[in-house]
């Protein structure tokens, strides 16, 4: 019987990526600071800033999901 450790993890490592993905997207298309900001042309340079920083904290949250599913998984395997 093959042992299917890796291909969960894989398949556990894709779906959070298109969930992220699709989470990313969602979640930033909507950000405007339009109203917030009297800025003029700067509102546009600014909601990118925060666009990306909202993408990079939501990367860092998935990589530590999937380096603590990693971690369970491969000590899980190395246990039994």
């Amino acid at each position: 019987m093959m042992n299917y450790t890796i291909f969960s993890f894989i398949l556990i490592m894709w779906i959070l990526i298109i969930i992220g993905g699709g989470f990313l997207v969602v979640l930033t298309s909507m950000i405007s600071l339009e109203g917030y900001v009297k800025i003029g042309f700067l509102e546009l340079y600014y909601a990118s800033i925060a666009k990306a920083v909202i993408a990079i904290i939501l990367i860092i949250i998935w990589i530590y999901i999937l380096t603590k599913i990693k971690n369970w998984i491969f000590y899980k395997k190395i246990k039994t």
